[in-house]
């Protein structure tokens, strides 16, 4: 068993996996326990996890987590309806056409390496405080990612595949829809990153006059300086994002199977398959 795992590629179990992730966690909350037993940490820098587990209590019940979980999913969700309705279209245009690309892309290149909570004060004075100001600052944050995702996901489409169906007869609009057709499961693949980018920044948009959402609820605890309250968020925010990039991959699978690999899945079956005739010889 220990000599399979420094097989170069070779691909683990579920079991395995599981156990894992398992102990790697273990020795993260082992190590933050050892951190915090010895005192050597300056005050509210780092709380025990005990602290931080009774926190995580409170914040269910009596700081309404649930809803400030879903308000924070649905600023991201309308951040990113927005985002895949325009970016997708645009995307597979650009990727079509060569001029609009030329016309498009030297403004959306710079806005992906540019630091987002730069604009800030920006979004600030186009929309005020309100909700327009924090979905507009995540779609600003996702958009041009997913931008960028299209056009190369539209640019890998086959060339030959465009040829014979013009050689069939199909107009633009048919050319155009095959294109979607083909780049969409790759696309659809990349929303689960674009979703951990949502997570993100939706801690930044929140920060600015909130009254509900995970970012809120960590910045009304840093003001108290409640840091148990302050981790006890963190955690929530990551079981949050996690949760929903579950929902993600699962409905990738279920819509595009064959995307992932049968190798996975079919390996153990084969050996054993193996295996029997081994026996048998």
């Amino acid at each position: 068993m220990s000599s399979q795992l420094f097989e170069i590629r070779r691909e683990l179990s579920r079991k395995t996996k599981v156990l894992l992730a398992f102990v790697s966690w273990a020795f993260v909350v082992l190590v933050w326990i050892l951190i915090t037993q010895w005192g050597k940490l300056p005050p509210f820098s780092l709380p025990k996890p005990m602290g931080v587990v009774s926190a995580f209590g409170r914040l269910w019940t009596e700081y309404d987590l649930l809803g400030n979980v879903f308000m924070s999913w649905w600023r991201i969700g309308q951040a990113f309806l927005w985002s895949a309705a325009i970016a997708i279209p645009l995307g597979l245009l650009m990727g079509s056409f060569r001029w609009l690309h030329a016309f498009v892309n030297p403004i959306a290149e710079p806005m992906r390496s540019m630091p987002i909570t730069a604009f800030i004060p920006a979004f600030i004075g186009l929309f005020g405080m309100e909700e327009g100001m924090k979905v507009g600052f995540l779609f600003f944050g996702m958009f041009f990612y997913l931008l960028a995702v299209v056009v190369e996901e539209a640019d890998r489409v086959d060339q030959s595949l465009l040829e014979t169906a013009m050689t069939l007869g199909a107009k633009k609009p048919q050319l155009l829809w095959l294109m979607f057709r083909a780049s969409f499961p790759a696309i659809f693949g990349s929303f689960r990153i674009l979703y951990d980018i949502g997570w993100t920044y939706v801690i930044l948009a929140e920060m600015v006059n909130a009254r509900k959402g995970v970012g809120y609820m960590v910045e009304a605890a840093r003001k108290v300086l409640d840091i148990d309250r302050v981790y006890a968020g963190i955690i929530a925010i990551g079981f949050a994002a996690f949760f929903f990039r579950w929902i993600l991959t699962v409905l990738e699978r279920k819509l595009f199977p064959w995307r992932h690999p049968l190798l996975q899945t079919t390996a153990p079956a084969i050996a054993k398959v193996a295996a029997k005739a081994h026996t048998h010889a």
